[in-house]
């Protein structure tokens, strides 16, 4: 056994005295930062987040229309004037207004499965119209 003499006494301090700390700010702002970075970068890929158009395939597609006027032809034979959906009517008073202002692009993206007749009519009323050029939007194929 041991001793009690030679046994060292530890003594532990009865009163602490609190510091106020600081709260480090560089991980909050790399967070931050971080999330802002990834919501810029998956912001930029969405074109149109509420037409789902499955364009078809070409092996010839044209690349880079500048300032185009955008038609879209959904599935089920919706039509959208830039991201508002329009009737026939209202499509030929927008893009009737749209020749007032001078020539334009007309590009319309139609659904593999929409109505023919309905792309051909969409384009029909943009050539009334004044439009200087019709492109029919395509992937490309793999």
């Amino acid at each position: 056994m041991t001793d009690k003499k030679s046994m060292k006494q530890v003594k532990f301090k009865r009163h602490h005295k609190l510091t106020s700390g600081q709260l480090d700010m560089a991980p909050l702002i790399d967070c931050v930062l971080l999330l802002m970075i990834y919501f810029m970068l998956t912001s930029s890929f969405i074109m149109q987040p509420g037409l789902k158009i499955k364009l078809p395939e070409a092996k010839t597609t044209e690349q880079g229309v500048p300032q185009p006027v955008l038609v879209s032809v959904t599935q089920k034979n919706a039509i959208f004037f830039q991201d508002r959906q329009v009737t026939i009517p209202e499509l030929e008073s927008l893009l009737a207004a749209e020749g007032k202002k001078g020539k334009f692009v007309l590009v319309v993206k139609g659904d593999q499965d929409a109505s023919h007749g309905l792309v051909v009519k969409v384009l029909d009323i943009a050539r009334l119209a004044g439009a200087e050029k019709l492109v029919v939007a395509t992937r490309p194929e793999l």
